[in-house]
């Protein structure tokens, strides 16, 4: 006879006790003789790994039919080999936050339940921002509509908590394995069980709420953060906010944010960097100017054309452009073209001014048109 207590009795639960309660029982007594808390008590140490040895065993279906079967003394000896239970690695944050069923059950090859129950779908939405919120970033709130957990049932899919048993066909797995022929060889196939869609149990009372799904739609708002110098067609992941898994055990999808940046009335961009075309006039161009203009961060921007420019050259002003998400080494630069607008109706004064104008402009441009001109001709003739 084996000298270890009974595995009931050492997580303090009945022999009917279901999945819920040996895990609740389970989690209070592992946080209790942790060794992060309990430092240097080998006491406590030794209770620690008595206590996952029992849940190890008493949380797969399959393991624990044996052990009522057959107690400690099961044929074959212990199933976890000849050196016996080892402690398994196990966090404070793991017992909130349950990962620690698939480490169990995986101390078995998968012959309980799956190891790594299916994770709810990811869901994508599209949220807009404006020019000038990509440029500051902003805190975002948006409400969606996704399968969550049932509140009814608390996932589990059953009105009570007995009427959940272990599916018969697939013994919990959630999977079946069978043997088929191909040709003239033999290839194993694995795939869910039909019977219990994949789940390993079966609900004999099911939820009104969710129909036994563990699943019901529900409206929620989701909170975020659009970092400063997004761009569009930037995903943000919201880890645990799309829909919830079918599994009891499985965790919940990811919920991803595509930002569309709408488009400003005078910038386009290009990485960090911004671009604009600046309208001015020819006296501008001949003269020099500075233009200033409001800018995305407050503060004005000037721009200093210097005198004698021509149209369609670029002026940088560095710094001054988006902030750089995934650099962080400061702000894009700013290029400005210069664009020359001309006027639309010439008064017949300004007409006459013009055209003297020209004629003391023109000197030597005028002169190597007509150059242009004659040789353009001499060639023809040739």
């Amino acid at each position: 006879m084996s000298g270890k207590r009974d595995y009931y009795e050492v997580l303090g639960v009945g022999r009917k006790a279901n999945d819920a309660e040996l895990k609740k029982a389970f989690r209070s007594l592992a946080r209790k003789f942790h060794p992060d808390k309990n430092p240097d008590d080998s006491e406590a140490e030794k209770k620690f790994k008595e206590v996952q040895e029992a849940y190890a065993i008493l949380s797969v279906p399959e393991e624990r039919r044996k052990y009522d079967m057959f107690g400690h003394d099961r044929p074959g000896g212990s199933p976890f080999g000849s050196g016996g239970f080892q402690t398994v690695n196990i966090s404070i944050d793991d017992l909130f936050g349950g990962g620690f069923d698939s480490i169990f059950s995986s101390l078995f090859g998968g012959g309980g339940r799956r190891t790594r129950p299916a994770r709810g779908a990811d869901l994508l939405v599209h949220h807009a921002i404006s020019f000038e919120e990509a440029f500051e970033g902003v805190e975002g709130e948006i409400e969606i509509d996704v399968l969550n957990r049932c509140s009814s049932c608390e996932g589990s899919g059953s009105t009570t908590p007995d009427g959940i048993r272990t599916c018969p066909t697939c013994d919990g797995r959630g999977r079946i394995t069978r043997i088929e022929r191909i040709g003239p060889f033999h290839q194993q196939m694995t795939s869910d069980c039909a019977a219990c869609s994949g789940d390993g149990r079966i609900i004999q009372n099911p939820c009104k709420n969710c129909r036994g799904e563990g699943r019901a739609e529900q409206s929620k708002k989701v909170r975020f953060s659009v970092p400063a110098g997004i761009n569009t067609g930037t995903r943000l992941r919201m880890s645990g906010h799309g829909e919830a898994s079918r599994s009891a055990n499985g965790r919940s999808g990811n919920l991803y944010i595509e930002i569309d940046v709408n488009p400003h009335r005078w910038f386009e961009r290009d990485g960090a960097d911004l671009l604009m075309a600046l309208p001015v006039s020819y006296v501008d161009l001949v003269l020099g100017a500075t233009k200033e203009i409001p800018h995305l961060d407050g503060q004005d921007l000037k721009v200093k054309i210097p005198a004698g420019s021509c149209p369609g050259e670029t002026i940088t002003i560095q710094g001054r452009g988006m902030p750089g998400v995934r650099t962080r080494s400061g702000r894009g630069s700013i290029m400005v073209l210069l664009k020359l607008v001309m006027p639309g109706k010439v008064p017949r004064a300004l007409k006459k001014q013009l055209e003297d104008l020209r004629d003391e402009l023109g000197s030597g441009h005028g002169d190597l048109v007509d150059d242009i001109i004659d040789e353009a001709r001499d060639r023809r003739r040739s």
